[in-house]
């Protein structure tokens, strides 16, 4: 994708170690079409955002995010030290941990649990609600045209249930 400025690229190409040339020419088409896509960013509405709606072969797209062999771990790592690089020396480093409840519902949702959910409960009363719990790692960051810190996300993973992963060791 040659159409992108020196500035972008030169964020994204530290990712590019985590793919194949092929499958990152891929990565990169989503990257901007998520981008520029409004609304629900599936791969579909992706693809059709950039002119490729008609393309014969769009699994290759899908593969990207559930069949190529990438480790996220060295991803959030490249982010990190990216996101460490782009700040000042002297800025002091803040990191948040935060978990989050991911009401999902079917069988097919292999680590659900029951855990208790933040937003529905109280001090008095406690609710537990259907799910899967993420664990998310975020750096305190201020960008320039705000005067407030946001949390960027570095590093997401699902915390299974102890019950699944009971039925994970048994198999």
């Amino acid at each position: 994708m040659t159409s992108l400025s020196p500035a972008i690229l030169a964020i994204l190409t530290p990712f590019s170690i985590l793919f194949s040339r092929p499958v990152w020419n891929n990565a990169l088409t989503l990257i901007v079409g998520a981008i520029l896509c409004r609304g629900k960013r599936t791969i579909c509405a992706v693809l059709r955002i950039m002119g490729l709606s008609n393309e014969t072969s769009f699994a290759k797209y899908h593969h990207v995010l559930n069949r190529v062999k990438w480790s996220p771990l060295l991803a959030s790592k490249i982010l990190l030290n990216l996101v460490m690089s782009m700040g000042e020396k002297s800025q002091q480093l803040v990191l948040y941990i935060d978990e989050t409840l991911e009401r999902r519902r079917g069988p097919k949702i292999k680590a659900k649990g029951y855990y208790r959910d933040a937003v529905r409960s109280s001090k008095s009363i406690v609710v537990k609600s259907s799910g899967l719990k993420w664990l998310t790692l975020a750096v305190a960051w201020r960008f320039p045209f705000s005067a407030r810190y946001f949390a960027l996300p570095i590093m997401t993973t699902l915390e299974p249930s102890e019950k699944s992963d009971n039925t994970n060791l048994q198999k």
